[in-house]
């Protein structure tokens, strides 16, 4: 299998040398790096070639690498049932930079890309209605790039008096605990725990 994707891998790179930047196979699957520029005219050669057929998008997501002067990743997963193979195309993109939609070419990944845009804040150029998915309307920030902290920025919950839902600074109720160390729930480290004589009887 590993021997076909990296024949596949070939092919596809000698047809668009130009935008494919590499491939590599990893755990039994294709992996592509591209140009996020050219992501319209690779996906549509992985769609409509007879060796590809990808005709079955699964996926479009993203990957947040603070780091990196390429910040995201916009990871595109495909199928090809015809002959039975996935691929994994990968776009390097800076903050603050688009991508194209793919909506002309896979119109189901309409909801993909609301969704990366919603958690990672990557903006896809040409969709249709592009807005947030996941999150409330007045959502600040995106969950799921690195920097966003654990607790968020805002509690939401439903207001029983006001009967509408409420934004209020996250509050955090006990930031050290003191645990028990005589609580059998709370682990301890004698070998006698409360309780114990009731079942050696």
């Amino acid at each position: 299998m590993d021997e076909t994707l990296a024949r596949l891998g070939q092919n596809i790179q000698a047809a668009l040398p130009a935008e494919v930047s590499r491939f590599y196979v990893e755990y039994s699957e294709l992996n592509l790096v591209i140009d996020a520029a050219s992501v319209l005219k690779v996906l549509q050669f992985l769609r409509d070639d007879k060796s590809c057929q990808f005709i079955c998008p699964i996926d479009v997501t993203g990957v947040d690498y603070p780091s990196r002067e390429k910040r995201f990743d916009v990871v595109y997963h495909l199928l090809s049932p015809h002959h039975n193979l996935r691929i994994r195309v990968k776009a390097p993109l800076g903050e603050g930079e688009t991508i194209a939609s793919t909506y002309a070419l896979y119109p189901g990944l309409m909801w993909f890309e609301r969704e990366a845009y919603d958690m990672f804040g990557i903006h896809f150029d040409g969709h249709p209605d592009l807005r947030r998915l996941l999150t409330d309307y007045g959502f600040e920030g995106h969950p799921l790039r690195k920097d966003f902290p654990m607790t968020g920025f805002a509690e939401v919950r439903y207001d029983d008096d006001k009967k509408k839902v409420v934004y209020e600074p996250v509050a955090l109720s006990q930031d050290y605990r003191n645990f028990d160390f005589l609580s059998p729930w709370e682990g301890s480290t004698s070998l006698h725990l409360p309780g114990d004589e009731k079942a050696g009887g």
